[in-house]
């Protein structure tokens, strides 16, 4: 602590300071500034600690914060070293003296204690905001790299240590989009995250909203890992499903685990795949998982051949009465139900007898008997080939 023309002994205001760092579990000293000196001058003249003087603990307050003291630790400091100053101010040494006088001290002090560390919570609060806006800046900057496939690798993996992310581990990508976009200052993306990386946070997850969707980067050593992450998803929005900070109704894609930071561009690709899969293919489950859509991925890598299987199959459709929508519609609830027209009929509010005559419609106008094995099989695929092309809309658009 710097020497100081106090009206305590420079030797006093030492030994007092070292005790509130004690007390405060071990804060550098010189975190105190000149403020026991000053208090000890305020109260020795009886009057308020000076405005320009208090704008150097606002000073010290920003530099607790960017050197990661905590609050309570360096209100603790200033606390503890205010309380044991007090039996050494000259109006308490003389109290005998002038009774009166200690009644002036106390007010005295307690306004500059009050007003330093008023100025102390200020500095250090607006420093705290500062670092947390940059700290956002930066993950924010480190996701959008990561996602985009930054060229920069070995730099995306030295960024990645500072999130808390080993991407030489497999990571996996999920993505949840909803009828109300996301954005990182809702709370519900906190409780999120609070699910996901638990109660000590010692998970490897980041959480971040991107284009109004919820991207979630997570560590995947194995299955039982992607299932905890994705149940706990599931029961945070869940909880959220009503209410102001309800998003509404959501679907989460979810990408297949890859190490490096390819293997997470690639899970978020897949994830976002996922999801745009699901909404051409109409599949209302929460969670749509990529490598269950193998099959559709398949389908598309050749989009010229499933585009003139889907109009040789079910071109003929077009010259049915209303268009093909219908009987489209229908085939998609018969092969989803497993061939069981009674359960389709109850899925397109219509009699057993609508159904049966859909069919044969179909079978009618395409030489193909969706009750038939081998026919089934070629409609099935034509049925979810128009669903992915969004035939016959696109096709006659295009």
């Amino acid at each position: 602590m710097p020497k100081s023309s106090s009206s305590v002994a420079a030797d006093v205001l030492a030994e007092v300071a070292a005790g509130g760092a004690t007390d405060a579990g071990g804060l550098p000293v010189d975190l105190l500034g000149d403020f026991l000196a000053v208090l000890s001058d305020a109260v020795s003249d009886g009057r308020p600690i000076p405005p320009a003087r208090l704008r150097a603990y606002r000073m010290l307050g920003d530099r607790a914060a960017r050197q990661g003291v905590a609050l309570r630790a360096l209100l603790d400091l200033y606390l503890s070293a205010a309380w044991r100053l007090w039996r050494h101010l000259p109006p308490i040494v003389n109290a005998h003296q002038d009774p009166a006088a200690v009644v002036v001290a106390g007010e005295v002090m307690l306004h500059g204690v009050d007003d330093v560390v008023a100025a102390l919570t200020e500095g250090y609060q607006l420093a705290r905001r500062a670092l947390v806006r940059a700290q956002e800046s930066a993950r924010r900057e480190f996701i959008d790299d990561l996602l985009n496939g930054a060229t920069d690798v070995v730099g995306l993996l030295h960024r990645a240590d500072g999130f808390g992310l080993d991407l030489s581990g497999p990571h996996a990508v999920a993505t949840v989009q909803a009828e109300r976009g996301f954005d990182d200052g809702i709370p519900l993306v906190a409780a999120l995250e609070r699910a996901v990386l638990g109660t000590k946070g010692d998970a490897q997850a980041l959480l971040a909203s991107k284009e109004g969707r919820l991207v979630v980067i997570f560590a995947a050593p194995d299955r039982a890992a992607i299932d905890h992450v994705l149940d706990q998803l599931g029961k945070t929005l869940g909880k959220a499903r009503r209410g102001r900070a309800s998003v509404g109704r959501w679907q989460l894609g979810l990408g297949r685990a890859g190490i490096g930071a390819a293997g997470v561009v690639a899970s978020y690709r897949e994830s976002l795949d996922a999801l745009d899969l699901a909404g051409r293919l109409g599949l209302p489950t929460p969670v749509v998982d990529a490598r269950d859509l193998l099959v559709y991925q398949v389908l598309l890598r050749d989009r010229a051949a499933l585009a003139d299987l889907v109009e040789s199959t079910l071109g003929p459709l077009r010259s049915a009465r209303g268009g093909p929508g219908p009987l489209l519609e229908t085939l998609g609830r018969y092969f989803g139900a497993g061939g069981n027209a009674a359960a389709s009929a109850r899925d397109l509010h219509l009699s057993v007898r609508a159904v049966t005559y859909r069919l044969n419609r179909v079978r009618d106008l395409t030489g193909l008997d969706p009750n038939r094995p081998d026919d089934r099989f070629a409609l099935h695929v034509a049925v979810l080939g128009a669903r992915l092309l969004d035939w016959p809309t696109a096709g006659s658009s295009a």
